[in-house]
């Protein structure tokens, strides 16, 4: 696949040329390939077959999480955020050693390497929060909690200028990708000054169904805003907020 160049980009197919536009700018390819009857059905194309169907299920399995926690998400994403969790899920799926190649799954594969996964890479939690945060959960009682030891917002927290406020939100999901479904609760701090003032500790705390036997994912979001005359505003369309998935439990 090329580039393509030029004060006037195309787009179109001209003979066996197709120009398009995609997110990295104007592309063109040649047309052509091998007929999807064969793909389906020629033995030459069965690791073709292999890694398709295990493509279609990371592809599944990361709308499925991403559904779970999209009112944390909606507010804190990157263009290519979808790409890259359906990545980082053919990564979970390929750690699956139980089942042969063409029916790994999330279930069998490894749920806790989607620790640390920025939903924003333009705002990485890790470059945003620099205060410790500690989180637990209990499957027996569903309890997920997310403390925050006190800290002072305008030296901990790395906000974009004209913030005034910010906010931290947590998400527990229990996700069934064997059923396509889940189970998610969430909870909010108050909105804090960001400014030379100190924040005293707090817990987020939600409750999940006690001892559900689907991976449990936490996702912590922070959000800035700009306060004027009291209506806090979001700040640049959201493009600083930061969310991540902060801890898995996958037993």
């Amino acid at each position: 696949m090329a580039r393509q160049a030029g004060i006037l980009p195309i787009e179109g197919t001209i003979g066996n040329i197709t120009f398009f536009k995609s997110g990295d700018g104007f592309m063109v390819r040649q047309k052509g390939g091998v007929s999807g009857d064969k793909i389906a059905t020629a033995p030459a194309f069965e690791r073709t077959r292999e890694n398709m169907a295990e493509f279609g299920r990371a592809g599944k399995a990361s709308k499925l999480l991403r559904s779970s926690v999209r009112s944390l998400i909606q507010k804190a994403a990157d263009p290519k955020m979808i790409g890259r969790l359906q990545q980082s899920m053919m990564i979970v799926i390929h750690e699956d050693t139980v089942n042969p190649r063409g029916q790994r799954n999330v279930i069998d594969g490894e749920a806790a390497l989607l620790k640390g996964f920025d939903f924003n890479n333009q705002a990485k939690l890790g470059a945003t929060l620099y205060m410790p945060i500690t989180t637990s959960y209990t499957r027996a009682s569903g309890v997920l909690t997310a403390s925050f030891e006190a800290f002072v917002a305008s030296t901990m927290v790395a906000a974009p200028s004209g913030t005034t406020h910010f906010k931290l939100s947590l998400a527990g999901t229990a996700v069934d990708f064997e059923n396509d479904s889940y189970e998610v609760q969430t909870a909010e701090s108050a909105y804090y000054p960001w400014d030379n003032s100190t924040v005293p500790a707090f817990d987020l705390t939600i409750g999940l169904s006690p001892a559900t036997t689907h991976p449990v994912f936490c996702v912590l979001l922070v959000e800035f805003v700009q306060q004027v005359n009291g209506t806090k505003y979001a700040l640049k369309n959201g493009s600083f907020n930061a969310a991540s998935i902060v801890e898995v439990d996958a037993d």
